[in-house]
């Protein structure tokens, strides 16, 4: 009798506080702002909200407010111009900031045969090069919603908390991975839907909130602390990678969309 084939399983990554240090879309305000798209009053309460994210963690509040005023912000954004500044810049900005422990381990989960998935509520301009730069196979972000090539400054989806849950398990039905022996990884309590998904869930660099609810349900808990240049780091581009930008529940019309990219050359 032949024996089952194993079902293809995946990794999950957050990726603020998780495989960079800080937040992937205001760290890019000071290029914003050279680029014209931006006030230096902006650059300021950016830099401070960073702070708070850095030092506080950032809860559901303050995740809150950080996604108004991100919204509001690209209000009237050349769409083209910003994905302009984020290539231009985005080695200066992302090298200096990811973890060495991070990329390690998504080393070790594609030696493993397993994909690795970048799921983060920092919007897909941003969060889709980075995740190219590392390796990656998948992406789920926030995305923007656009008319006429500009950003309205609403939001079309939100990845963020219970969703990232939805949208793991939407896209692991799709690929087929078991969830039971798949891998996710993140330093927020937001993210507990998401880590409870998976049978392998770790808590990297955790919240309060985080450290408390993986002691109660015993998941691991990560410490990552060398931040390394990202060039330095990443393996040869993988001749079949495929960046996947998943979407979810659009507020308006409920429908579940999905825009598959095409493979890195």
């Amino acid at each position: 009798m032949t024996a089952p084939v194993p079902k293809p399983t995946a990794a999950f990554f957050d990726l603020d506080k998780t495989i960079i240090a800080k937040s992937s879309t205001l760290a890019f305000s000071k290029p914003f702002q050279a680029g014209g798209l931006i006030s230096r009053r902006a650059v300021l309460r950016s830099a401070y909200a960073q702070f708070v994210y850095l030092v506080g963690g950032a809860d559901h509040d303050q995740m809150e407010k950080m996604r108004q005023f991100m919204s509001q912000l690209c209000a009237g954004w050349d769409v083209a111009t910003v994905r302009e500044i984020v290539a231009d810049t985005l080695h200066n900005i992302v090298d200096p900031l990811v973890y060495d422990e991070a990329v390690s381990l998504i080393e070790e989960h594609h030696a493993a045969g397993r994909d690795v998935v970048v799921v983060s509520a920092s919007g897909i301009e941003v969060v889709e090069p980075i995740a190219e730069m590392l390796g990656a196979d998948l992406v789920i972000a926030t995305r923007m919603e656009i008319a006429d090539g500009k950003y309205t400054g609403e939001i079309a989806y939100y990845a963020y908390a219970e969703e990232k849950a939805r949208a793991v398990s939407e896209l692991a039905e799709r690929r087929g991975y078991d969830l039971a022996q798949s891998y996710a990884y993140s330093d927020s309590v937001t993210d507990v839907p998401m880590l409870a998904a998976v049978g392998h869930a770790f808590a990297v660099n955790p919240d309060r909130d985080l450290r408390r609810a993986a002691q109660d349900r015993g998941w691991p808990v990560l410490v990552f602390t060398r931040p390394v240049t990202l060039r330095s780091r990443v393996l040869p581009p993988r001749p079949a990678l495929a960046a996947l930008a998943v979407g979810g529940v659009v507020a308006v019309g409920g429908v579940i969309w999905a825009n598959a990219r095409k493979h890195r050359r």
